[in-house]
């Protein structure tokens, strides 16, 4: 278990989640990234800017 970095909820990893995974806060709808599965840890998902090929 792990805790949003936002709100403080208290998260529990699926089984399968991996590294790199990407998440959302049941509580504040914030996305998350799964940093470390051993020991469980998340960050705030980076935002991302949309590319249009230029």
């Amino acid at each position: 278990m792990t805790e949003c970095p936002v709100c403080a909820l208290e998260i529990e990893f699926a089984e399968d989640t991996i590294e790199g995974e990407l998440i959302e806060c049941d509580d504040c709808g914030t996305e998350l990234e799964v940093i470390s599965v051993d020991p469980d840890a998340v960050e705030e998902a980076p935002e991302t800017d949309e590319d249009w090929g230029q």
